[in-house]
Parts: C-alpha cells; sequence; structure tokens
C-alpha cells in the first residue's frame, strides 16, 4: 500500500476523500486553486498545494499542475474524484509515465466507455440493449440532422465525452436543431476538452437506474445493487436512492448481471457504474445509457445500504489488493435516500446563484458530505453543488422522514440554495408512493414567492432589537419611537427581497412587548429575543427560531430549510426601479462570464430574439429580449466575468 495520496479535486468529494485516507492512515494532499486558497478540504489534508489561478483550465484541469503537485509533496498515488480529470484517459496515462499509481480504471477502459459512442458499441457488442441513435461514423453537423430526422423528434443531443447530466440537449423540433449543436459543442469543449456529439431517441417518461460495480486486476467483478436517480432538473441528479422501489427480483438481478458483463467487457477496475434508461410504463424493458468509469456523487446511498467504504476499496484495488468479494457476499440492509445542496434558485429556472457563505448550520443524525464553512466564497467557476445529506432507515418511508427532518435543520445564509425545493419534492405526493420519473422535477417547478409574513416580523423586531439601548438603566428618549405623551410613536420598516415588492411593517414599543402590523393587516403583538445566537420570536401565539446573518444592508433569515435575504430601510422613501428598468433593462440572473455577444449598439431586436451568452458554473445561459426594441447602453463584452444584476444592456423601445 502507498502511504500518500494526492487528491486532484476540490469541494465535497476532496474533503469525502480525505476522511477515508485519514481512517486507513494514509496521507492525504490537497491541491487547492486561488479560488480554494481557504477552503475545507485545504484545511483537513496533511499537505496542501496551490496549484493555479481559479479557472479550472489552469488549475484543476492541468495534468502538468498536478505532476508537479505530486512531485514536490512525495505523492504514490492520485484519486481523481469526480468531474475534472476523473475520466481523462491521457491523464491516467501520464501519471503512469511519470510512476504514479491512479485510483482508478486502466486508461483503455476510460476510453471505451469515456466515449459514449464507443460505450454504446461495446455494450451492444456484449448483447446489452442501447438507445437507438448516432451510430459515430459520422459525428459532424450535417451528420447529426440527418440521424436526428431519421429517429423522429424529439431528440437528445450529448457530449460523446461527457458525463454529469452536463451538455444534454433536448431537441424538439428540426429547427431548433442546429443552434442546440452550436451551444451543445461550446459546453462540451468548455467541460470535457472535446465537442464530439452524438443524437439518441429522447425517452420521455423514462427511470434512470444505475448499478454500482467494484472489479479488481485479478479478474473478480461484483455489483453492489441499484440506485434511482430519476429525480433531475436540466439532466442532472439531484435525489437518489437505493434501492429503487421499481424493479422487482428478476429484473434486479439481469440488470446487474449486464452491469457486471460490461465491466468485463472492457477490462475495468476499481469503482464504477453502469447506467440505464427504464420506460416508465414497461419496467422490465432497459437501456444500456453510460459507463461512469469515477466514482458517482450519489455512491453515499450504497455506501449506508451495504456498510462499504467505497473510497477504500477503491484505494486497496488500485493498491493492487484482491476484491475479497463475491457476489453472494453482498447484502442490502435498509433504504438509503440522498438529496444534493446546490446554490441555485429553483424558481428562477433553477440558475446558479453564488455568494459568501455568512452562516452554516448542519443537522445531527444524518450523513452530511460537505465542502463547505463559514467564510467560503461560491463563484462562478466551478459546479454549483455544495453538499449532500444522505439518511437511511430500515425502509423507504422513513428514510425519507429522516431526510426531510435534516434539510428542515440546515441554515446556509449567504447563498441562495435549493433546499427548500428539495423539502417540497420529497413531501411530493408521486416522490412518497416512487412513482418516479426523470421529468417530474420539472413539472413541479416553483414560482418566487412573496414573502412571509412572520419573516418580515421577524426582520422589524431584529432591526428594532438592533436599535434598542443596553444596560440596566434605559432612557425612554433613547428607545425607537421616543416617549410621547399619551400614547409611543410608530417606527416604520421598508422590507424587500430581490425580485419581491417592498412591504411596509410598522413597530412600536419594545421588542420584547411589541405592537407589530405588517402592510395593511390588523395589528397584531409579537416579542422578540436572542437565544445562543438565534433570533426566537412570537407572533400571533405562535413561536419560531430563526437564523440571522447580516452581510452589509442585505439581512437574511433561515427557517425549517428555507433562506430569505431582505433589505430593510427606514424611513419609507426608497423609490422602486422605473418601470422602463423593470421592462426594457437586461440584467445578469446570476455572476458569470460572457462568452458571446449576438447584438450591436443600435439594433433593433424583437421579444424573445437572442442577444447574449452567460457561462455560469459550467453551463450556458442565453438571454433573450424582453420587450421590442433598440439596444442602448451595451456594456456586455464576450470575456468579461459579471455579478449578479449586472446592467448588461437596455433596450428602448422604438
Amino acid at each position: 500500500m502507498f502511504h500518500t495520496v494526492l487528491v486532484a479535486n476540490r469541494g465535497e468529494i476532496a474533503v469525502r476523500v480525505i476522511r477515508t485516507l485519514r481512517a486507513m492512515g494514509l496521507r492525504s494532499v490537497a491541491v487547492y486553486s486561488d479560488a480554494d486558497a481557504g477552503a475545507r478540504h485545504v484545511r483537513d489534508a496533511d499537505v496542501a498545494i496551490r496549484i493555479g489561478p481559479a479557472p479550472a483550465a489552469a488549475s484543476y484541469l492541468s495534468v502538468d499542475a498536478i505532476l508537479d503537485a505530486a512531485a514536490r509533496t512525495g505523492a504514490q498515488a492520485v484519486h481523481p474524484g469526480y468531474g475534472f480529470l476523473s475520466e481523462n484517459a491521457a491523464f491516467a496515462r501520464a501519471l503512469a509515465r511519470a510512476g504514479l499509481i491512479f485510483v482508478g480504471p486502466p486508461a483503455a477502459a476510460i476510453e471505451a466507455m469515456g466515449d459514449k459512442i464507443r460505450a454504446k458499441s461495446t455494450a451492444a457488442a456484449a448483447g446489452i440493449p442501447v438507445i437507438p441513435g448516432s451510430d459515430g461514423r459520422a459525428c459532424d453537423d450535417d451528420a447529426l440532422a440527418v440521424a436526428a430526422d431519421a429517429l423522429g423528434y424529439p431528440v437528445l443531443l450529448k457530449p460523446s465525452a461527457g458525463g454529469g447530466g452536463k451538455g444534454l440537449r433536448v431537441v424538439c423540433r428540426a429547427q431548433d436543431l442546429r443552434e442546440a449543436i452550436s451551444s451543445t459543442r461550446r459546453e462540451a469543449r468548455g467541460a470535457f476538452g472535446d465537442d464530439t456529439l452524438l443524437v439518441e431517441r429522447f425517452i420521455g417518461t423514462a427511470r434512470h437506474i444505475e448499478i454500482q460495480v467494484l472489479a479488481d486486476a485479478h479478474g473478480a467483478v461484483v455489483h453492489l445493487g441499484e440506485r434511482e436517480c430519476s429525480l433531475q432538473r436540466r439532466h442532472q441528479k439531484i435525489v437518489e436512492e437505493s434501492p429503487s422501489v421499481l424493479l422487482d427480483a428478476v429484473t434486479r438481478t439481469r440488470m446487474g448481471q449486464c452491469a457486471v458483463a460490461v465491466a468485463k467487457a472492457v477490462g475495468y477496475t476499481g469503482a464504477g457504474t453502469v447506467e440505464f434508461i427504464v420506460p416508465a410504463d414497461t419496467p422490465d424493458q432497459f437501456f444500456f445509457l453510460e459507463m461512469n468509469t469515477r466514482l458517482q456523487v450519489e455512491h453515499p446511498v450504497t455506501e449506508l445500504v451495504t456498510g462499504m467504504d467505497l473510497v477504500a476499496y477503491q484505494l486497496r484495488i488500485a493498491a493492487g489488493e484482491p476484491l475479497g468479494l463475491r457476489q453472494d457476499d453482498v447484502a442490502a440492509d435498509g433504504h438509503a435516500v440522498q438529496a444534493r445542496i446546490y446554490a441555485e434558485d429553483p424558481a428562477n429556472g433553477f440558475l446558479p446563484t453564488g455568494g459568501r457563505v455568512l452562516q452554516l448550520r448542519e443537522p445531527a443524525g444524518v450523513r452530511i458530505d460537505s465542502g463547505l464553512r463559514v467564510g467560503d466564497t461560491v463563484s462562478s467557476d466551478y459546479d454549483p453543488m455544495l453538499a449532500k445529506v444522505i439518511a437511511h432507515g430500515p425502509d423507504r418511508d422513513t428514510a425519507l422522514r429522516r431526510l426531510d427532518a435534516a434539510l428542515a435543520q440546515i441554515s446556509i445564509l449567504g447563498v441562495g440554495t435549493n433546499v427548500a425545493f428539495l423539502r417540497g419534492l420529497l413531501a411530493d405526493a408521486d416522490v412518497q408512493a416512487g412513482k418516479l420519473d426523470t421529468g417530474l422535477v420539472e413539472r413541479r417547478k416553483t414560482r418566487s414567492a412573496s414573502l412571509p409574513r412572520d419573516v418580515l416580523a421577524a426582520a422589524a423586531l431584529r432591526a428594532l432589537l438592533a436599535l434598542e439601548p443596553t444596560g440596566p438603566v434605559v432612557d425612554p428618549f433613547a428607545l425607537p419611537g421616543g416617549w410621547r405623551i399619551g400614547e409611543p410613536a410608530w417606527t416604520r420598516w421598508r422590507m424587500q427581497a430581490s425580485g419581491s415588492e417592498p412591504v411596509e411593517v410598522r413597530t412600536r414599543g419594545r421588542a420584547a412587548t411589541a405592537e407589530l402590523v405588517v402592510g395593511e393587516g390588523a395589528p397584531s403583538r409579537a416579542s422578540a429575543w436572542w437565544d445562543d445566537g438565534d433570533l426566537i420570536v412570537t407572533l400571533d401565539q405562535i413561536t419560531r427560531r430563526y437564523t440571522c446573518a447580516v452581510d452589509g444592508a442585505a439581512v437574511w433569515f433561515g427557517r425549517d430549510g428555507h433562506s430569505w435575504e431582505l433589505h430593510e430601510q427606514q424611513p419609507l422613501d426608497a423609490a422602486r426601479r422605473p418601470e422602463q428598468d423593470a421592462a426594457g433593462t437586461v440584467h445578469a440572473p446570476m455572476p458569470g462570464t460572457i462568452i458571446a455577444v449576438d447584438v450591436a449598439e443600435g439594433q433593433q431586436v424583437t421579444a424573445g430574439a437572442r442577444l447574449l451568452v452567460l457561462e455560469a458554473m459550467k453551463m450556458e445561459h442565453v438571454l433573450t429580449a424582453p420587450i421590442d426594441g433598440v439596444v442602448r447602453e451595451l456594456r456586455a463584452r464576450p470575456g468579461t466575468t459579471v455579478e449578479r444584476d449586472t446592467v448588461l444592456l437596455t433596450l428602448v423601445s422604438a
């Protein structure tokens, strides 16, 4: 066994691998970009070394930088995690030339399965059913168009070198195909360094089932059962579970045997996942989708039901040890469900968010795989996944309840997340009943809601507490509203969150015994006090606990897995944004980099016309014209990095 392992990754997966290295008594080496200098994985590792600036191409995707870091720290092996270089055959070969052990499969297996076109051919040759699509003999735009026409719309475009759902596009009409090809090629080049595409028949009502396999260098291959990953948005998983409620014993056995056959066909070693698409209305059928030649994001659910540490198995297999497992040795115990926490706004098309983590509270009693800590900046340079919460129980209902309870305890302030959406999704009647498919999340999209009355009240009471004098003697003239003959004066607060209308909240008296009015509502009795850093508020005889964090003029509140960013102003005199600005000004919906500008100053455009493309967290987002108008004040430039809400251009009605 080697004694020093370099983890060529970041975030929660780097932290998770380092945890196993520590448990096995192995020395860990972390690498970091300038953006991650203060990150948790850097703190957790035995040694940490800088490998470059924030852009992944100059740091985490730089083979030379990783090799140099390994040489400087005496690393003997490299664990790639997932993403970045984990499925890069050239990287595996470069490590071998440098005398380093790659904690992953042989380069030939990566090439055979990492290329989706070759992977389908290999699976088909092994007698496994595959999704109808282009055969890979020609991958130019014209060939893809011919293949799409032959399949019939809708079709699915996908990068041949891709993974993790990135770059996938459903195309419903022939006239949209060329633009989709262009955009998908750009994303594929940026994420994988290869813009080769294939097109497949799109299976609309489908379930996504995958099989975890382990294989050693001595010919032993076993599978560890299945995971269901049908709850997805943008073709990326957000909730995974094991086992699947869909499969019967016969189908489960057949699928496991097919996964083992694929692994053997390519001489696989290590931990890998064979993925299948199952039509929801014919669950006894399945089609090979792809093989991920690396550890999967959702591997913890398999670990919880089998009791195995998959990273430990990866390390032992890489060191040449035999697997020591037969198929009969693998048994599942109970049920596990995982939810991925992303920096994104579900009410705004799941667009990435960002910001600085002002406060972090994680639940007890469940497994948390996280790379977060207070003070971290979530930028647009990397994938928006922040953490994973995994719950286990003797049955599915118990696991779901435990997961929901854990999500209710989470507080991440300073960064918008999908935690509240996840809780709503887990409570969905179809999810509870196990009636899943890959389109369910898209059908359950949420809309921006007005600020809850209790949150508005809590914000006003927090502001009131901040203004109240402290000490044993209180001057009545120093109290908010002041002392008046007859009765105290009202103090008015203007509360507003991004994208919502302002609401006036009035308070009078002290926070401990306040009278409060929200908007045009009736007066209520309220009280507020601090307890161990949390704000406790009683309103209408209901007591709630809030987490709070202040970031300049913004105040963040957290409760039951929700978070809200409010702005408090007093007095009520701030002007609203002009209607023209709301209608004709185009803002950046998230932090990112402008990669294309399709209009010029003075150009006439119609509503819905493409204006520019913004790249954020490895995804492209096309911004279109909200109204008919003439382009004015064009500030967007290709290659420019912008923050959320930056004004990019203005459209003036002709």
